[in-house]
């Protein structure tokens, strides 16, 4: 299946979406925050099928982050969650980057619908 990264500061809420990807057969590497997340981007030289990040985090948010991945790899693939509206608002200045924006909270079907639906865009 796909190589996935999922970039999000709340250990249930990452967990929670690990592990309902992990079911559906994908290999799901985590990050705790944006600024982690784009040196496993780098490292992996965009090698992650579909990136899922949180918007709102520490040190560097989902949103910085995406901008600076698709920079560097333009063919990154980013799927965004967020909690809040107007972060969801800040998201659109990524159109074109990111794929969706997944509202929280989420449930483990729509987690894993979403993700699939993101992946079978590019299949």
């Amino acid at each position: 299946m796909a190589k996935l990264l999922i970039v999000e500061d709340d250990e249930s809420v990452r967990t929670l979406a690990a592990r309902a990807l992990e079911r559906d057969g994908h290999n799901v590497t985590i990050a705790t925050d944006g600024a982690q997340g784009l040196e496993m981007i780098r490292q992996a030289r965009g090698g992650f099928d579909l990136v899922v990040s949180d918007i709102r985090m520490p040190e560097m948010d989902g949103i910085e982050m995406a901008a600076s991945a698709a920079r560097e790899f333009p063919t990154m693939r980013i799927m965004l969650m967020t909690g809040y509206a107007d972060q969801r608002e800040r998201a659109e200045e990524l159109d074109g980057i990111i794929l969706d924006v997944v509202q929280k909270p989420f449930t483990l079907a729509e987690i894993r619908g979403r993700v699939g639906k993101a992946l079978s865009c590019f299949a």
